[in-house]
């Protein structure tokens, strides 16, 4: 006989919570276990812009650690907001628009990866490391690198010297 899905999990992944009751059958106290189940409905979505099905057409999803990040991409949920921009002294407000699709993104990195000024902040904090890590025991590079910040007019010819470089 084909084993119930209850049964699957109960013996694979028990449940944290066991409800269990007592019964009088024919004089014997026998003890009886209910299964715990929760269903929640809601629209987790946020401010996503997926057309989303009427209340009666939906269906209850069965969500478990092995499933999670499949669901949360299907339900694809995005967050819209102003906040306040601490990045600039202007003090404006800077618009947010976050989307999520795995539980991977709601790590800062992640999130920083989303909002342009804060990805452009994390490239130059990425180039000031390497930079760093090229002075590490360069002495002739960490020296030039002092005399220009330390003199205007080579810093001036280091920049002209750049330009010219690039192309412009």
């Amino acid at each position: 006989m084909a084993e119930s899905k209850q049964q699957w999990l109960s013996r694979n992944r028990p449940p944290r919570v066991q409800i269990t009751y007592d019964v009088e059958t024919g004089g014997a106290i026998e003890k009886k276990e209910i299964p715990f189940v929760v269903g929640i409905m809601s629209d987790l979505s946020g401010t996503s812009e997926a057309p989303r099905p009427k209340l009666k057409d939906r269906k209850f999803v069965e969500i478990d650690r092995d499933n999670f990040n499949e669901v949360l991409s299907a339900v694809a949920p995005e967050v819209t907001c102003l906040v306040d921009n601490k990045l600039t002294s202007d003090g404006g407000k800077l618009k947010l628009n976050l989307s999520f699709s795995s539980m991977d993104d709601f790590r800062p990195e992640q999130i920083v990866e989303q909002v342009e000024p804060l990805r452009a902040l994390l490239r130059a904090r990425e180039r000031l490391n390497d930079l760093l890590a090229k002075l590490e025991g360069n002495d002739d590079l960490s020296e030039l690198l002092k005399q220009v910040v330390e003199d205007t007019s080579k810093l001036q010819a280091l920049k002209q010297e750049l330009e010219k470089s690039r192309g412009g």
